[in-house]
């Protein structure tokens, strides 16, 4: 499930939380209804990255450290450069997070 957090660091992730952490703190809402908004949000951006994404980049640079821990690859790559169908852009330092897209999917409960 940790895999699922990685777009909560994301702009509009961060934005969700802040929001939640304030109608929770303002009675507006209950805790438990913000983790399950939490977990929806999750979800929501790996099936909507995994289904409705067609576009493709690719990136060249020199890497300058990598890390690889509980299925999360770690990449930090300098002078990179980024090409898409539309425009290359060469950016000084960028960290790539990759995960296992086996920890992406949710565990489904065995059916009784």
């Amino acid at each position: 499930m940790v895999a699922l957090e990685l777009y909560r660091k994301t702009t509009i992730g961060v934005n969700l939380t802040e929001t939640l952490d304030e109608m929770v703190f303002s009675g507006r809402l209950a805790p438990e209804l913000a983790v399950r908004v939490q977990l929806q949000f999750d979800e929501s951006m790996r099936d909507v990255l995994e289904e409705k994404l067609t576009s493709r980049a690719s990136f060249k640079g020199h890497l300058h450290t990598y890390r690889y821990c509980d299925g999360v690859w770690i990449f930090i790559l300098t002078d990179a450069t980024f090409t898409n169908e539309e425009m290359t852009q060469n950016i000084g330092k960028v960290k790539i997070v990759a995960c296992d897209a086996s920890l992406m999917k949710p565990e489904v409960p065995p059916q009784q």
